[in-house]
């Protein structure tokens, strides 16, 4: 039993991407047709957006997008209603409640120039991760560019698989990536809202975001997995509910979704890399990942 378990720890470990590339190849496992991996960064500003050819490639000869979650799903009104009070913090919980009486009134500041149309008084009653992704900036400061405009890699890829008339698919329902939200205390989360917020002001996470996306353009996916493990971006100790337990979670539905058709997978970059990295884990499935180089 021990020597099993050191067979498969090394098996994972040797499986782990070394090659800097945002492309992957799939196939293997019996497979007809091979399908492809791609590591998006789910903001990023205009001036550094690049979707380079072999992507664009990639995505004509596949016959369906599958996203972290269904981005039809996301644009449609009816699917979305029911997760709105999902957004809420149970029992009544308010910013006001977890935050000092500074902090609070840091993150109601923010909200007043932010471009959200919404008064903090509903704000502050939503899970603060949630709050985040509504909110770029208050992820933290990057540069976005001249003329301050953000694009979004899923959104660009949508359109283009939409002008196609490609399928669409989501490896999660947007149900469970609301629950994710459920398992990160909520003390926990508003401390990160606050570090956010705070660093936009601080040259050290502006650093911090800009190497994150200079990795990004390097395709290293290694270094932004090891970044993501890194406790000062605040996720310290739950990778597990962000990333591995979902990696984990998304390969049965690929290797599903693969054995049907030829498909063209977009998620996280930041999913990619190390041992429980989705491309470590198809490996260790039995199936050839290899990099699609420009």
């Amino acid at each position: 039993m021990v020597v099993t378990f050191g067979l498969k720890a090394q098996k994972t470990a040797d499986h782990v991407p070394t090659e800097k590339a945002l492309l992957w190849k799939i196939d293997g496992n019996e497979m007809e047709t091979p399908s492809y991996l791609f590591g998006t960064i789910h903001m990023i500003g205009k001036d550094d957006y690049i979707l380079r050819e072999s992507v664009k490639t990639a995505l004509d000869n596949s016959s369906m997008i599958t996203f972290e979650i269904n981005m039809d799903d996301m644009t449609d009104m009816s699917a979305m209603l029911p997760l709105v009070m999902k957004m809420f913090m149970k029992n009544d919980t308010t910013l006001q409640d977890l935050l000092s009486e500074e902090d609070y009134q840091v993150v109601t500041d923010h909200f007043k120039k932010s471009a959200l149309p919404l008064p903090m008084s509903f704000l502050e009653k939503m899970k603060p991760m949630f709050l985040t992704m509504l909110d770029p900036e208050a992820m933290g400061s990057f540069d976005m560019g001249d003329d301050g405009e953000i694009v979004s890699y899923e959104m660009e890829l949508y359109a283009l698989a939409q002008e196609q008339e490609k399928e669409i698919g989501g490896l999660e329902t947007a149900e469970y990536q609301m629950s994710v939200f459920d398992k990160i205390p909520y003390q926990v989360q508003a401390d990160m809202l606050v570090q956010g917020i705070k660093s936009g002001h601080d040259t050290t996470s502006m650093d911090q975001l800009q190497q994150m996306v200079q990795m990004y353009k390097d395709q290293d996916i290694q270094g932004m997995q090891e970044m993501m493990d890194d406790e000062t971006l605040g996720v310290k100790g739950y990778e597990d509910v962000l990333l591995v337990d979902r990696n984990r979670n998304w390969i049965p539905v690929m290797g599903e979704m693969m054995g049907k058709k030829q498909v063209f997978f977009a998620v996280g970059a930041g999913h990619l890399g190390g041992e429980e990295g989705v491309i470590a884990l198809l490996r260790d499935a039995g199936y050839k990942v290899t990099p699609v180089m420009d």
